[in-house]
């Protein structure tokens, strides 16, 4: 598993960053896109649980083809690049001039609600505990009130 260049050069457009940037590295930015795999085009997993050990182990699923959320990692890149701002996002006026580093932080939380809105839809299977077969071994009444 691991994200390809075109990907990697992909996330530095989405986001606005420099090839050469000391912070946002290929390999950080790697590790970002590798965060958010997807189902591939033939509907398999990244990974496969093993439950013959306990607890169950996650294996690698030799077959899935890479594919990964990048508008989820530019998200995140710009909810940092938002987050670095904020400490130093003040409007102020010097020499007549007047200064608004507020829109830059401003923006930076647009870019990663613009991104956060286009990220893949996922679902989750909730399972119910205690299940059906197992609820004559517990009595829970959650409305009743607690003892002082």
């Amino acid at each position: 598993m691991a994200a390809s260049a075109a990907q990697i050069t992909e996330l530095r457009l989405m986001c606005g960053l420099a090839e050469g940037d000391a912070v946002y590295t290929t390999a950080y930015l790697t590790g970002k896109i590798e965060d958010h795999p997807l189902l591939d085009a033939c509907g398999e997993e990244p990974w496969s649980y093993d439950s013959a050990t306990t607890p169950p182990t996650r294996e690698a699923n030799e077959v899935w083809i890479p594919t990964y959320d990048l508008h989820a990692a530019a998200a995140e890149i710009w909810d940092q690049k938002a987050a670095a701002l904020a400490a130093t996002a003040m409007d102020f006026d010097a020499d007549g001039a007047s200064f608004s580093r507020n829109q830059l932080y401003e923006n930076a939380l647009k870019q990663a609600h613009y991104h956060r809105a286009r990220r893949t839809p996922t679902s989750t299977t909730l399972h119910k505990h205690p299940s059906e077969s197992r609820a004559q071994d517990f009595i829970w009444i959650g409305n009743l009130p607690e003892d002082d």
